[in-house]
């Protein structure tokens, strides 16, 4: 969000007046750490803004549309979002204490262990991206999934082909029958995942962690990367490797290597862990 405009002055002054904002657009506009407690912004159109650390307490943002909005450390605690639409927004430790969400659209939008929730509210089941989360089929192909907290979640089916899970926290996620076909994974922590039946064909999977997890009957894993991968051992790599040519010598498009070449060269055998 560096390219943000500054909210211009008027603007802001008008909201905290409360005075009508009727059609108003925010659009891509930085109110990072603005106060607007209490103030009339239902209907606003803010996509892609910055409201980071911003005292949103009690205001109506009943029919919003919040896409793409950073929310991070925000304070919504009391506000109305009925109706809001929140799809693909930043809920890092977001205060959403006794705030109504009633309808509000949450796909793929992200929050951590951070993020406070109102009592009763079904956020692990709403689409959004978190530790926990409740993802099973999910279509989240092509998805900018990069550094999230899926730790614990249930991607049961999911269809993440072509999405960007680099440095993605994944550890005791349940990933069984997934499609991660060219799906990027460098650099995820996978400890005690379930893969077993998962597509990786096409995956770029370097330096990622894969202590202790379940991989088998896999779909495929012709072209898929394995270079640098940590805690693979030996009995998984030599199961790999036990693939057919077809699969073990097809070239990744985008390292340029093959997966029997990123088997047998650079990977890092299993350490013991308590």
């Amino acid at each position: 969000m560096n390219d943000l405009a500054i909210a211009p002055v008027e603007i802001l002054a008008a909201i905290q007046a409360g005075r009508s904002i009727v059609q108003l657009d925010l659009y891509r506009v930085d109110c990072s750490g603005v106060d607007l407690r209490g103030a009339n912004l239902a209907g606003l159109n803010a996509i892609g803004s910055n409201f980071s650390k911003a005292n949103l307490s009690s205001a109506d943002l009943s029919g919003a549309d919040l896409r793409g909005v950073d929310l991070s450390g925000a304070n919504l605690s009391g506000a109305n979002l009925t109706g809001a639409y929140l799809n693909r927004s930043l809920l890092y430790a977001t205060n959403l204490t006794d705030t109504d969400l009633t309808g509000a659209k949450l796909q793929v939008a992200r929050y951590d262990r951070h993020t406070i929730w109102t009592a009763g509210f079904a956020y692990k089941s709403s689409g959004a991206i978190g530790p926990g989360a409740a993802l099973n089929g999910a279509y989240l192909n092509t998805a900018n999934l990069r550094d999230a907290d899926l730790s614990g979640a249930n991607l049961l089916g999911s269809y993440l082909s072509g999405a960007d899970l680099t440095g993605a926290n994944l550890q005791n996620t349940r990933l069984s029958g997934a499609t991660l076909q060219r799906a990027f994974l460098t650099g995820a922590s996978l400890r005690n995942a379930r893969l077993n039946g998962v597509n990786l064909e096409g995956a770029d999977l370097r330096a990622a962690d894969l202590s202790g997890i379940e991989l088998e009957h896999l779909s495929s894993i012709a072209g898929a990367d394995f270079s640098q991968v940590q805690g693979l051992s030996e009995d998984l790599r030599s199961m790999l490797l036990g693939r057919s040519a077809a699969e073990l010598d097809v070239w990744n498009a985008f390292t340029r290597q093959t997966t029997r070449q990123s088997l047998t060269r650079s990977s890092r055998p299993s350490r013991s862990h308590p």
